[in-house]
């Protein structure tokens, strides 16, 4: 048997193919790459259970081939609490070279990794390199602080220097374009984020030529979560809409996400000897309300001004946090503190979901209103003012659904599975490519 071309799988997180479609037909031409994978396009499916669609879970069933009740990590960080084998490793193990680049829920384990660099919310390490250690704490604290707006001036220095190191020429343009525009414009900086670990994930390529690797990229997932009824998508479909201050009904985020995507994929579709996997694990449609996010400005501060006493609080995803306890005994009181915790003007509490783990909690702030300058907490009998504490992240305009979609180039297409398939059977793909066993589950 020939010795396969290298293969790179690209996690273009939660884009909805359907939505690309109306955009390739309104504009026929300009999205040439996103075309070219419309014509190669296969359906993959997930969990049926609604609370079950996470990308964090659904992205360690591609790394595992195993559904959710199979591999039971739920939470997002959490792969690293497990003993699952990831293709990361069992890739190593055959001798092909890896590399990855923010897999979502990845944790590193690999002996001789070509590079790794983490996602920014799970705690494991970087591969030993200068610049993967670097590039992974500046985004890592870029990426947790953005909805305060803060970026120390050590990740702003790194990611300057990264960027003059990495950076495409043929993208300065686009690079400057998205940094201008970027004043009230949030997706902005997640496009000019991805578009940068394209270009070093790029650079990483060519300079170290692993056999396989992996592209996780988020902008897409964050600017349908919460402009979505800008886009054609809800065009004609509902009567909902993002206020002016918001983002005003000129301004198109999905199309933008399209342009910067568009050229991504023209550059890995065009990379020599390699086959291409692209698939976004699941998708999503428009939300049905209207729904506000916040968080916590500084959640270590907050909960310890609750009087927790607690080991280490870890921000997570959006509206998500993770606080450790020594023992279960601290967790239980904070659990019941955290719980207690309301909002003035609601009889709803700031704090809907705590998942007791015995010495931790996974607490998500899900309040789901506007939160004004008279917005107050209430706690212990006390009110205090919650505008000061938290950061407005968006008004929700899309939720998850099961429904994913995946394009498998031509040489790499014969192993794909059948259409409607579990997200899972990505990971017997990219086995069968390599040659590699399938194991029955």
């Amino acid at each position: 048997m020939d010795k396969p071309k290298k293969l790179l799988l690209v996690e273009l997180n939660e884009i909805n193919f359907d939505f690309v479609e109306l955009y390739t037909q309104r504009y026929p031409g300009k999205f040439k790459a996103f075309e070219a994978c419309l014509k190669r396009l296969r359906t993959t499916s997930s969990e049926d259970e609604y609370q079950n669609l996470e990308p964090w879970i659904q992205w360690p069933s591609v790394h595992t081939g195993k559904s959710y009740s199979q591999h039971e990590v739920f939470r997002l960080g959490d792969m690293v609490h497990t003993e699952h084998p990831q293709i990361f490793e069992q890739l190593e193990a055959s001798g092909v070279k890896v590399g990855a680049l923010s897999a979502m829920n990845a944790v590193n384990r690999l002996k001789n990794p070509t590079y790794f660099l983490p996602d920014p919310w799970t705690n494991t390490k970087a591969d030993n390199s200068f610049w993967s250690r670097a590039v992974t704490e500046a985004v890592t604290q870029a990426v947790n602080d953005n909805a305060s707006g803060k970026l120390t001036l050590g990740s702003a220095i790194k990611l300057v220097l990264a960027l003059v190191r990495f950076s495409s020429p043929r993208h300065y343009f686009r690079y400057k374009k998205l940094a201008l525009g970027s004043r009230g414009r949030s997706w902005r900086k997640a496009l000019f984020l991805d578009l940068f670990l394209h270009d070093f994930h790029l650079s990483l390529i060519r300079s170290r030529s692993p056999g396989f690797s992996t592209l996780f990229l988020n902008a897409g997932a964050h600017i349908q979560h919460h402009y979505l009824f800008n886009s054609l998508a809800t065009e004609s479909t509902t009567q909902l809409k993002n206020p002016d201050w918001y983002a005003p009904a000129d301004i198109d985020p999905f199309h933008e996400m399209l342009e910067v995507y568009d050229l991504i994929l023209e550059e890995l579709q065009a990379l020599p000897g390699t086959e291409l996997i692209v698939a976004t694990g699941l998708s999503q449609k428009p939300y049905d309300r209207v729904k506000f996010y916040y968080r916590l400005k500084d959640h270590e501060k907050f909960i310890k001004s609750l009087g927790i006493q607690c080991k280490a609080v870890y921000p997570r995803m959006t509206r998500d946090f993770l606080i450790e306890f020594d023992t279960e005994e601290q967790a239980a009181t904070a659990e019941a503190m955290l719980s207690s915790v309301s909002v003035s003007q609601s009889t709803q509490p700031l704090f809907g979901e705590i998942d007791n783990r015995g010495d931790s909690l996974f607490v998500t702030l899900t309040f789901p209103t506007e939160i004004g300058a008279d917005t107050d907490y209430i706690c212990n009998g006390s009110k205090h003012p919650l505008y000061p504490e938290v950061a407005f992240v968006a008004i929700k305009n899309g939720m998850h659904q099961s429904k994913g979609f995946a394009y498998f180039s031509s040489g790499v297409e014969r192993y794909a599975p059948d259409d409607g398939a579990h997200v899972k059977e990505i990971n017997s793909t990219i086995k069968r490519y390599f040659g590699l066993q399938v194991e029955a589950l």
